[in-house]
């Protein structure tokens, strides 16, 4: 990390990693004491803790890199947002497409009952992983022999969850490079499937068990596509901590759950269909850098992040300053070590979470060999895996 740059990230991160920490305390007294006695006053209560640190990331977005999300959906769906159970299938374009999703999920109304299945490495990176961990999101080990239990109880734990939820599942099981698009269209080809140009080839396994489970329960599907206009760099989380802007358009279409079909095969083909409409869509979008026919709606920037990270500001300010002079802190170099510690560990905590957002850096998406096309559709079908 550039020293230019670590002035600017420590900062900040100095700030959300001692208000995460405080976070995390809370969350686990509550799992301890509130959870064993009532699940539901637990979820009720974790939402708005877990808010609080997550606003600190949109106020990142919103208020110092100035990120415009514009969001393209019809009128009701807006209004629908925020106020019912919804799966949420998106494509994974940039390396914060889940912070594009809160940015969503907070003008929703739904912040602290956002949820999504990630990798299970994610749950172990300090502060928002364990945030994370307490408010139930779904963590995959990347292997369906594996995975397929804890996925099923995780979506069978939601069935009662007391407020509206979204639920994320980034079914291409990898974040968008080059090099793994050219490894979806070579699968593609030797396979007999349509050659995707802008998305990779989702991995249907969680979508199904994901729609077979909650469908009795979960009224709809928002079928996100996310693109960056072409005047635009893609965002990053680098540059989100050195203020810099970007622009994400976000195309929201709803579908109602009771409308997908009842097997399992027909509910797989139906997430395979969608993301060649995808492809098109995108295709669309890099001709006329904007998702045209679709109303563009007005999502604002609320002042709500603004305030929490103010509020944040001043307490830890607040307590560092009745702190050090009661303890003499820094007039002893026990002190100025200790001091200089804590800074290059949230350094470099910082940086672990940088690199953690990159794309290239993410798994890749493993491409099953191909099969012989005389050996029919059911041998695709099951070299295709869900993480």
């Amino acid at each position: 990390m550039a020293i230019a740059a670590a002035a600017v990230v420590v900062p900040l991160g100095l700030l959300f990693f001692i208000s995460g920490l405080i976070v995390n305390l809370f969350q686990a007294v509550c799992f301890v004491i509130i959870r064993p006695l009532s699940k539901s006053t637990y979820r009720r209560i974790n939402r708005v803790i877990a808010e609080s640190l997550w606003l600190e990331l949109i106020w990142l977005i919103d208020w110092w890199g100035g990120v415009k999300v514009k969001l393209f959906t019809d009128h009701e769906t807006f209004h629908l947002m925020g106020k019912e159970h919804s799966l949420v299938i998106s494509n994974h374009k940039s390396d914060i497409d889940w912070l594009v999703g809160w940015v969503l999920s907070q003008r929703s109304g739904c912040l602290g009952s956002t949820l999504a299945v990630m990798k299970k490495s994610s749950k172990f990176l300090p502060v928002i992983g364990w945030s994370m961990w307490f408010s139930e999101y779904l963590f995959l080990e990347r292997s369906w022999a594996k995975d397929e239990s804890t996925l099923k109880l995780g979506l069978q734990r939601l069935k009662d969850y007391p407020l509206p939820f979204w639920l994320a599942l980034f079914v291409e099981g990898t974040r968008f490079t080059q090099a793994k698009l050219l490894a979806a269209q070579q699968y593609a080809t030797s396979n007999g499937l349509p050659v995707p140009r802008n998305v990779l080839i989702p991995r249907t396994k969680g979508f199904v068990s994901a729609v077979s489970h909650m469908r009795s329960f979960v009224p709809a599907i928002y079928d996100v596509t996310v693109a960056i206009p072409k005047t635009s760099p893609a965002p990053t989380m680098l540059r989100l901590f050195k203020g810099q802007q970007s622009v994400v358009h976000v195309h929201l279409k709803r579908h109602a759950m009771k409308d997908l079909p009842e097997t399992e095969d027909a509910i797989a083909q139906w997430c395979r269909d969608i993301f060649v409409e995808k492809d098109a869509l995108l295709d669309k979008h890099n001709t006329e850098d904007t998702f045209s026919g679709v109303e563009l709606q007005a999502t604002g920037r609320p002042l709500k992040s603004l305030l929490v990270v103010a509020s944040w500001a001043i307490l830890v300010t607040l307590g560092a300053l009745n702190y050090l002079p009661w303890s003499s802190f820094l007039s002893s170099w026990k002190g100025i070590a200790f001091s200089g510690i804590a800074l290059a560990i949230v350094t470099l905590l910082m940086h672990i979470l940088i690199l953690f957002s990159q794309s290239e850096r993410s798994t890749p998406a493993k491409v099953a060999p191909a099969k012989p096309k005389n050996e029919g559709e059911s041998s695709k079908k099951e070299t295709n895996k869900e993480n």
